[in-house]
């Protein structure tokens, strides 16, 4: 009997130790990018990226949870402009820490024990409007849990980064 349960938990520290070894073999950081061309010139799309209020105008999570508690912090446009968020989905903090006048908009979401991805917006001029591209980096380090969880993030956020870019679509009509 004494054999047979060595042999249990030999195999079973075994497994543990393989899966663990495939974990650290997972990518360390991941990427979710959506695009979309919106009709509308870069300037009038950059006005919304980079303000606090702006990005409220087509935030993709308030179709999705009417009772998310948005507060308003810092400038109300430019690097420092900020917002903090609780609703079904988490909560944290949403930063501009980097602009490229007219091209591109950078904020850091702090998600606490969460981890803290960033974002980043890309506006171009096209011949049909302007492309804006919608990207998060979240980067997970050696956390296994985090680098399981990077397999998901394209699922879990990609649809709502589609209807965030139609949102703005819409508030660039408006």
């Amino acid at each position: 009997m004494a054999i047979m349960t060595t042999l249990i938990i030999g195999g079973t520290s075994l497994v543990a130790v393989a899966a663990l070894g495939a974990v650290t073999l997972l990518p360390s950081s991941k990427t979710v990018e959506r695009q979309a061309i919106v009709n509308a010139e870069p300037a009038q799309i950059y006005q919304l990226l980079q303000s606090n209020e702006g990005f409220q105008t087509f935030n993709p999570y308030k179709d999705s949870d009417p009772t998310l508690k948005i507060d308003l912090h810092g400038p109300a446009q430019g690097i420092g402009s900020s917002f903090s968020f609780m609703g079904k989905e988490g909560r944290g903090t949403q930063t501009i820490i980097a602009l490229v006048p007219g091209k591109s908009v950078t904020m850091q979401i702090d998600l606490g024990a969460m981890g803290k991805p960033v974002q980043h917006f890309d506006i171009e001029k096209v011949q049909s409007g302007t492309l804006v591209r919608w990207s998060t980096t979240s980067k997970f380090g050696l956390n296994p849990i985090g680098r399981v969880f990077g397999l998901f993030l394209d699922g879990m956020l990609g649809k709502t980064y589609e209807r965030g870019l139609d949102n703005l679509s819409q508030a660039v009509a408006a």
